[in-house]
C-alpha cells in the first residue's frame, strides 16, 4: 500500500494527495499518515533531490490545502451515505446486527454532541454546515501537522510513518475488542430474553 501511495503521489503530485485523502475520508482504508507525510516530504527540496527520477517538488501550503480539501470532500461523501441510507438501513437491518431502536436514538444524540464522524453524523442528520465546520476544524490541523512532520524529517518520513503503525494497530485492536464484547453481551441478552419462563 505504501509503495502504491508514494508512486501515485510522485506521478500525480497535488492531484494524488487530493484523491487519496478523498478516499481515506470516504471510509476507504488509505492511510492519511503515509499520504500527508510523503506529500510534506516532497515539499522539502533536499528530500526531492534524493528521490530517483522525481520531478515533483511540491509546495508545502498546497499539499496541506489539497489534503484538507480532499478530507472535506471525502467526509461529505461518507456523510451523504449516512444521511441518505443510514438511518432507514439501520432501522430495517439493525436487528440483524443486534441493534435496538432506543440504542440507535441514543447513539445519534451522542455522535452529534461528542464527535464528528462522517457516517454517524449523516445518520443523525447533523446540519451540513455545522458538520463541515467541525470537519474542517478537525482535518485542517491534522493534515498540516502531518505534512509539516513530513517536511521536517524529509527522507526519514517513512521511519516516522512506521511509528504511527503501532498506535493505529492498538486503536484498531481496542475497537475490535469493544465490538466483540458488545456482540457477546448482546447475544447473551437475546438468549436470556428468548428463554422460556
Amino acid at each position: 500500500m505504501q509503495h502504491f501511495i508514494t508512486d501515485f503521489i510522485l506521478k500525480h503530485g497535488y492531484e494524488a494527495v487530493f484523491v487519496l485523502m478523498v478516499l481515506e475520508s470516504a471510509c476507504i482504508p488509505i492511510p492519511s499518515e503515509v499520504t500527508m507525510l510523503f506529500g510534506g516530504a516532497l515539499a522539502n527540496a533536499t528530500f526531492v533531490a534524493t528521490v530517483a527520477g522525481s520531478h515533483q517538488h511540491l509546495n508545502f501550503l498546497l499539499v496541506g490545502l489539497m489534503g484538507t480539501l480532499g478530507n472535506l470532500l471525502g467526509s461529505w461523501i461518507a456523510y451523504a451515505v449516512g444521511r441518505i441510507g443510514g438511518r432507514p438501513l439501520i432501522d430495517r437491518w439493525g436487528r440483524f446486527i443486534l441493534l435496538k431502536p432506543h440504542e440507535i436514538d441514543r447513539a445519534e444524540a451522542w455522535f452529534v454532541v461528542r464527535t464528528f464522524i462522517s457516517l454517524p453524523a449523516g445518520v443523525a442528520e447533523m446540519p451540513l454546515g455545522t458538520f463541515s465546520v467541525y470537519t474542517l476544524a478537525g482535518c485542517l490541523p491534522w493534515t498540516f501537522a502531518l505534512a509539516g512532520i513530513g517536511y521536517a524529517v524529509g527522507s526519514q518520513w517513512d521511519t516516522v510513518a512506521k511509528y504511527f503503525k503501532p498506535a493505529t494497530y492498538a486503536i484498531a485492536a481496542l475497537i475490535l475488542i469493544a465490538i466483540s464484547w458488545w456482540v457477546l453481551r448482546r447475544l447473551r441478552a437475546q438468549k436470556r430474553d428468548s428463554a422460556p419462563l
